[in-house]
């Protein structure tokens, strides 16, 4: 999913990915960057709740993430 806003908070994207589960299941993993929006406590409250392994991409290594990177600029 592709949610569009200029900040979004960690209580955003919790919300967010509880309407996702109810339309296409619980993930076992999420990998994110190190944003504060995935750092906040209310990401990692969530993915304890949820039972989801959450794995951050080391700083400056945006390759790492590559699928998500090459949507940036288009």
């Amino acid at each position: 999913a592709l949610i569009v806003d200029t900040s979004l908070s960690g209580m955003r994207v919790a919300r967010e990915l509880d309407r996702l589960i109810t339309e296409r299941g619980r993930p076992r993993m999420i990998v994110s960057d190190n944003g504060s929006e995935f750092t906040s406590n209310a990401i990692l409250a969530w993915a304890d709740k949820n039972r989801v392994e959450w794995h951050y991409i080391a700083p400056g290594k945006p390759m790492q993430n590559g699928f998500i990177e090459s949507f940036n600029g288009r």
